[in-house]
């Protein structure tokens, strides 16, 4: 009986494992360049053209997309003429009641960013594109925007220059 149960565990771990390495693996950041033809980036400052204004959001976005490219990518950043140019502007950032409690009043609200960004491909214009991106966030409305904002903000930057990044050095 006992050795029935050691037989039984043993076989379902190795099932388990088997499975477990059948599971494909992706890596999401993962850039496609092509390093002996693409050596310099140039990012332009992102302007906040919103309505709604947030001083601090610029100066983070703009840290914050020259930060992935150094850290992910083999990529010297020049001030012009790169092989790769990246310009943009932020289009949009607002608050919207989201969801509405059983008293009548909103229990959360969204925040949304949206940034218009250019790409071009000096070594290979099929690539070039003119896009927006964007990204939302929600907090209980309970909470005042001003002791949430910085860490969504920055929540709403990162996934923005995620898709950003992968649209521009990541062939998938």
């Amino acid at each position: 009986m006992r050795s029935r149960v050691l037989i039984i565990v043993a076989t379902l771990f190795f099932m388990a494992s088997g499975v477990m390495s059948c599971v494909p693996s992706y890596k999401l950041n993962a850039s496609s360049i092509d390093y002996n033809v693409i050596k310099t980036i140039t990012i332009e400052t992102f302007q906040n053209r919103a309505t709604y204004q947030w001083g601090p959001m610029s100066p983070m976005f703009n840290t914050s997309i020259s930060d992935i490219y150094n850290r992910q990518t083999k990529l010297r950043q020049v001030k012009r003429d790169g092989d790769l140019v990246i310009s943009g502007e932020i289009t949009s950032y607002d608050q919207t009641n989201k969801s509405i409690s059983a008293t009548g009043y909103s229990s959360m609200v969204q925040l949304r960013m949206s940034v218009k960004v250019k790409f071009v491909n000096n070594k290979h214009h099929d690539d070039d594109f003119e896009r927006s991106f964007s990204a939302t966030r929600e907090y209980d409305s309970s909470q005042q925007l001003a002791s949430v904002q910085e860490e969504l903000v920055q929540q709403m930057i990162d996934d923005i220059i995620d898709q950003v990044f992968n649209a521009t050095v990541a062939n998938w």
